[in-house]
């Protein structure tokens, strides 16, 4: 049998193991796991009986899709990335659609569910392919590298070394200068450091970075253990009433939202623009972390293409329609999957065995509420370095690309958004090459999605 899964899994081909692709899965688990607690929230949109989902059964469907559309793409395409309900999609689907049009939940999951088969049939008629080989190799590079500062921007502000003000700018009307900006807090700021929650982080980080110096595998999983470990010891010893410890609950799941979607309601053409919406985010944030990850995991030829890239994002696709059936928002890749692609994860096994722990969590999802930020956050931290790697081979003195691939760089993490960052980038990189003479260069669908953007940018995403 493991001859079979080895063969299956191409594990000599790709210089791995079982035992790394299991501790790759069971990493990318810890690092993805805060989305069963997070994705309830929002599209509950905070509370009980709030307009969204109940929290309960959001909380079920986001573990029931994750671990479906995870094993799906291990099977389907052998290819080392996990996925879960996207954050960001989540966020427009609940205050965008659901609270700000007064759009039923679901029907907005029907939206989630038309988003998901336009995208699939894109991809089979080969229209994601071609957008993803007319991306230049060092932009290719540059989302990755964004992508890095995305998640450890992620890490920082989820272990609140990094804080964001409430207010970071105010115009006064009244003021003789219209535009003069009364002095408030910037947009983000450092927090305080003298806490538990820095200190954790400080030892996670330090200790993944050691244990990778010596080459002793599963540093980063060792990391996330060890101040798991620490800080339910703290608990225990402070007996502190806010521990997860004391609210652990076992039960049987809520699948009350499976099969609600309403596909025929979200066909109203007053709808339109938000199904807009939801394909332009689902199609481009995908293609940025399929790059990353194949890139990470040096599973890409000479021009950046993923092996078997088609089999990748239609499984992406198909994240998006069982996201909607089961009330858990669109299924989408995570960038966190190279925390796993670390740890050496290289075939689908991977995500096998962190959709296996998804489904698990369906009935044993607060014994996961046990790893705290601040012990994913180091990993988030590290791996986010380990992506930027690939920029040593950017051809930085040629600034019609190196401006595009710098400004891609920066608006990812700043605008907590793949989409926009890539499109940042795309837009520009269009704009310079045509007024430096470089107009014929530029492969012509780079000039569709650049308009594309512009269009979404304008009408739709702002």
């Amino acid at each position: 049998m493991s001859a079979a899964i080895a063969r299956f899994f191409r594990f000599e081909e790709r210089r791995t193991s079982a035992r790394t692709e299991i501790r790759a899965g069971i990493t990318t688990f810890l690092t993805m796991a805060y989305i069963l607690f997070v994705n309830p929230i929002i599209l509950s949109l905070g509370t009980p009986d709030g307009p969204g989902v109940p929290p309960a059964a959001a909380a079920a469907g986001t573990a029931l899709a994750a671990g479906l559309v995870c094993i799906l793409m291990g099977l389907v395409s052998n290819f080392p990335l996990a996925l879960a309900s996207g954050m960001g999609l989540n966020a427009f689907l609940a205050f965008t659609v659901i609270a700000g049009q007064g759009v039923p939940w679901q029907t907005a999951m029907g939206l989630v569910v038309l988003d998901g088969a336009i995208v699939l049939v894109l991809v089979l008629v080969g229209v994601r392919g071609w957008v993803f080989r007319a991306i230049p190799m060092d932009l290719k590079r540059a989302i990755a590298g964004g992508l890095g500062l995305f998640l450890a921007t992620l890490g920082l502000v989820g272990a609140r070394i990094i804080t964001i003000p409430k207010a970071s700018a105010q115009l006064v009307a009244d003021a003789p200068d219209p535009l003069r900006i009364v002095p408030v807090p910037p947009p983000v700021q450092a927090g305080p450091v003298h806490t538990w929650g820095v200190l954790l982080v400080v030892v996670g980080l330090v200790t993944m970075t050691v244990l990778h110096h010596r080459r002793i595998r599963g540093a980063i999983l060792i990391g996330i253990v060890a101040v798991t470990a620490l800080d339910i010891a703290r608990d225990l010893i402070l007996g502190d009433l806010s521990s997860p410890l004391r609210s652990l609950e076992l039960g049987m799941p809520d699948l009350s939202a499976v099969g609600r979607a309403d596909v025929l309601g979200a066909l109203d053409l007053k709808l339109l623009p938000l199904l807009l919406g939801f394909i332009v985010v689902d199609f481009f944030d995908t293609l940025g972390t399929m790059t990353a990850i194949g890139e990470q995991a040096r599973l890409t030829d000479e021009e950046g293409r993923v092996e078997g890239g088609t089999r990748i994002l239609a499984v992406d696709a198909l994240g998006a329609v069982i996201g909607g059936f089961c009330g858990a928002s669109s299924v989408t890749s995570y960038v966190e999957s190279a925390s796993g692609v670390g740890e050496g994860g290289r075939t689908g096994l991977m995500p096998v065995v962190t959709g296996l722990l998804f489904l698990l969590s369906i009935i044993l999802a607060p014994l996961f509420g046990l790893v705290p930020p601040e012990a994913t956050a180091p990993a988030l931290i590290f791996v986010g370095f380990l992506m930027l790697r690939g920029l040593k081979s950017m051809e930085w003195t040629d600034v019609t690309i190196a401006i595009p691939a710098f400004i891609t760089l920066v608006t990812m993490p700043l605008t907590y958004s793949i989409s926009h960052g890539i499109g940042y980038g795309v837009i520009s990189y269009v704009v310079i090459g045509v007024l430096a003479g470089n107009a014929r260069k530029i492969h012509p669908m780079m000039y569709v999605i650049a308009a594309l953007f512009a269009a979404s940018f304008i009408f739709v995403l702002e």
